[in-house]
């Protein structure tokens, strides 16, 4: 397992945008933080009142929109968060947004409040070479504090297992919540690789602390244990090698 400090991440001060990248992203880069499997990017953004990304475009990946803390507005051309769609395009805490760029989409996120800021993370994954191309198209789901109490709940799946999100690569994201004396093992598929995320809070994981904004680069290891959570919030990433 490597260890990855939050103090380790870049970090971009755009005045209404604060982020902090998990691997090369815009201005920052370094060779050796390129992403892991096909897991790309993790932006941990806030974003302040009244701002947001305005229209951009993307292509071939499965994007997903995590949010902490606040509401994101996304509207694209694909006609979700337009007036009276069937995808209002807010986002909220316990949400899951995935949109899947595929041959191109035109998209964009903002923060309508006044005086409060949106806290989210911003998630890259590549998607599997045979489905590249293909059309563009979106899906939300809400996924309430109980189903990842003291457990580790699938979120998004290439199957859309269990009620997960789909994305179109050879992934599985799970989030869980732990304090106390929560506990919950994760084991993985000979051939697989893991990347833990903590959100926030504190968590041991294989006996390795960690605390807000630490991640794991998981490799040769069949069983991950969760354990010793203080208030934690994780993500965990089931990558194909």
């Amino acid at each position: 397992m490597q260890l990855i400090r939050s103090s380790d991440r870049g970090y971009a001060d755009h005045g209404w945008l604060k982020s902090f990248h998990s691997f090369s992203f815009a201005d920052y880069y370094d060779p050796a933080r390129m992403g892991f499997g096909a897991l790309r990017v993790i932006n941990e953004d806030r974003i302040a009142p009244g701002t947001g990304f305005g229209t951009h475009g993307h292509r071939d990946m499965e994007i997903i929109s995590y949010v902490l803390d606040g509401e994101l507005a996304h509207k694209d051309s694909m006609g979700n968060g337009e007036q009276g769609a069937a995808n209002s395009g807010v986002i909220r805490p316990g949400d899951v947004q995935r949109m899947s760029a595929g041959s191109g989409v035109q998209h964009s996120e903002f923060n309508h409040a006044k005086d409060r800021a949106t806290h989210f993370l911003q998630i890259w994954i590549q998607p599997d070479a045979a489905l590249r191309g293909i059309a563009p198209s979106y899906e939300q789901k809400h996924f309430d504090a109980a189903s990842k109490r003291g457990q580790l709940r699938l979120v998004a799946a290439r199957d859309g297992a269990g009620g997960a999100v789909t994305i179109h690569a050879d992934a599985r994201l799970y989030a869980g919540l732990f304090d106390g004396h929560e506990a919950a093992e994760l084991g993985l598929a000979a051939g697989r690789i893991a990347y833990v995320h903590l959100v926030r809070g504190a968590l041991k994981v294989n006996g390795q602390d960690l605390t807000a904004g630490d991640a794991l680069q998981v490799r040769e290891t069949s069983r991950l244990a969760f354990t010793a959570g203080q208030e934690a919030e994780v993500l965990v990433f089931d990558l194909a090698a």
